[in-house]
C-alpha cells in the first residue's frame, strides 16, 4: 500500500488471489482461522520477495500457501491433542424455516464438512495432493515441487487420497419424516413424556454432549431418554435448524445467549445419534443465527 493509502501494483494482485488462496487454505487446514493466517503468512513472504523475478504469481502464491499448510497439517500429525484443542470443529447452522431443508446451499455446506472430515483423516502429503490437484486444478509436477517430491509420487498421493474420498458416503439432504421425528423427540422431552421418547430413539442411540471440559458419551435409549427429561426443563427458547446438513436445534437463554445445539442422525425412522454441543468456545466461533 503507497502513502496515499492507495494498492500498489503488487498488493493490487495479491488482492485478487486473496478468495483463492483462502479457499485453498480451508480446504487444505478445515479451519477458517488457520486460513485466514496461512494467507496473510503468504502476504509477509510475497511482499519481502523481489516479485520481478516471479513468472506466474498465481502459482508462487498458491505455492507458497501449499508449504505453509503442509507445514500446520504435519505440526498437528506430530502433536495431535494440542492441535484439536487449538482448532475446535467449526459448525454450520441454518434455521429451518422453509420446506425444502435440501436447498443447494445447506447441500453445499453440509457435504463440504463431510469433506472436511475425510480430509481430516487423509495423510497431510495426500490431502495436499489431492486438494490442489482434483479441486484446484494443480499440475502434478507443482505438487511434487511443494512436497519435495516426483510427479509420480504425487499422482500416487492423490490417488490414495481419492479412493479414501470416493469411499465415503456423502450426505443426501434430509429423507421424508425426519424433522417430524425429531419434532416428536423434542416435544416429548418437553413434556416428560418417556415412553414417547422410547417410541423414536433407537435401543442402542448414541448421545454425545461436547463441554469445555471434554466430551460426554451416553449410550441406550432408556439413559438417552431420562436425560432428555432434565435437559429439556433448562432450554428457554429453541428453534428448529439444520447443522451440519442434519435437523437439529438451537437453544438461548432468556437473554437471548446461546446455550447449546443440538443435531439428530435419523436412519429407518428412529433416532440413532444425537449430538449436543454446550461449549461456549465452540458456539462462540459458530456464525449462529439470532432469536426471533
Amino acid at each position: 500500500m503507497t502513502d496515499s493509502g492507495t494498492l500498489t501494483p503488487i498488493a493490487e494482485a495479491f488482492e485478487s488471489q486473496r478468495d483463492r488462496l483462502r479457499a485453498v487454505a480451508y480446504r487444505m487446514l478445515g479451519s477458517h482461522a488457520d486460513a485466514e493466517d496461512a494467507v496473510q503468512e503468504a502476504w509477509l513472504r510475497l511482499s519481502r520477495q523481489d516479485t520481478t523475478a516471479i513468472d506466474n504469481l498465481a502459482g508462487w502464491l498458491t505455492t507458497v500457501v501449499g508449504r505453509i499448510s503442509l507445514d500446520v497439517l504435519r505440526s498437528r500429525q506430530a502433536h495431535p491433542a494440542a492441535s484439536y484443542q487449538d482448532r475446535l470443529p467449526e459448525l454450520v447452522v441454518t434455521l429451518d424455516d422453509g420446506p425444502a431443508p435440501e436447498e443447494d446451499a445447506v447441500l453445499a455446506d453440509s457435504v463440504g464438512l463431510a469433506l472436511l472430515v475425510v480430509l481430516d483423516s487423509l495423510r497431510p502429503g495426500e490431502r495436499l495432493a489431492f486438494v490442489l490437484h482434483d479441486l484446484f486444478a494443480v499440475p502434478f509436477d507443482e505438487i511434487g515441487t511443494i512436497l519435495g517430491k516426483s510427479t509420480a509420487a504425487a499422482k500416487m498421493m492423490a490417488s490414495r487420497a481419492r479412493r479414501k474420498v470416493r469411499a465415503t458416503e456423502r450426505p443426501a439432504g434430509l429423507e421424508p419424516g425426519q424433522r417430524q421425528i425429531v419434532q416428536a423427540f423434542l416435544t416429548a422431552s418437553r413434556d416428560g413424556d418417556f415412553e414417547a421418547l422410547l417410541r423414536v430413539l433407537d435401543p442402542e442411540v448414541r448421545l454425545s454432549v461436547d463441554t469445555p471440559a471434554g466430551e460426554i458419551v451416553v449410550l441406550g435409549a432408556t439413559k438417552v431418554a431420562a436425560g432428555a427429561q432434565l435437559r429439556a426443563s433448562g432450554v428457554k427458547l429453541g428453534r428448529a435448524a439444520l447443522v451440519n446438513g442434519l435437523p437439529g436445534l438451537v437453544c438461548w437463554n432468556e437473554e437471548g445467549a446461546p446455550l447449546s445445539v443440538l443435531a439428530f442422525t435419523v436412519t429407518d425412522g428412529r433416532i440413532t445419534n444425537v449430538t449436543i454441543h454446550t461449549d461456549p468456545a465452540k458456539l462462540a466461533l459458530a456464525d449462529l443465527p439470532t432469536p426471533a
